[in-house]
């Protein structure tokens, strides 16, 4: 599958088969996360896999979404220099870690697999199931694993609604 049929393909997966990820493309995923572009390529960030069932249980538990606890894999990315902003006056960690998991869900779609981001967690909660120190900030979660469910049509603007040319005409 090429880079737009995955970014096409791409979709929030809430179910998923109890079939493992393989070693291989775990591997390939993990290599994507590593080559992702940084601010500075600094790479101030690390990645959690949880595979532990049980683990993946609390962090259910601590995002209030039963599902997280099914998918077989649970990817933290935790911003290891929250404080740091661009002189964009965006915080970097933001910005680097959308990247990273971004080439996360579009890796595991092409190779057959969904994902979800879960944005809606405990930082608290999370931080101590997986042993994360609190100076650093867990920015995202994301499940991953094979679909138990068919793609349904998603819906998008139509392209001329998101887009100005040399100066912005929005809303």
């Amino acid at each position: 599958m090429d880079v737009m049929e995955a970014i096409k393909e791409r979709r929030s997966v809430r179910r998923y088969q109890a079939r493992p990820v393989p070693e291989e493309i775990l591997a390939e995923i993990l290599e994507a996360v590593r080559l992702a572009p940084s601010a500075n390529n600094r790479q101030d960030w690390h990645f959690v896999v949880v595979r532990d069932a049980e683990q993946r249980r609390r962090l259910a538990e601590a995002a209030g979404q039963p599902f997280v606890g099914t998918a077989p894999v649970v990817i933290a990315g935790i911003s290891l220099n929250p404080g740091r902003i661009m002189s964009c006056e965006v915080p970097a960690y933001a910005v680097d870690l959308a990247i990273a998991m971004s080439n996360i869900t579009l890796v595991a779609t092409a190779r057959g697999l969904g994902t979800c981001w879960i944005g809606a967690f405990s930082q608290k909660r999370v931080q101590e199931i997986l042993g994360v120190p609190e100076k650093y900030k867990i920015v995202q979660l994301m499940t991953l694993g094979y679909p138990a469910d068919e793609a349904r049509p998603k819906t998008r603007k139509r392209l001329e609604e998101i887009y100005s040319l040399d100066r912005f005409e929005g809303s």
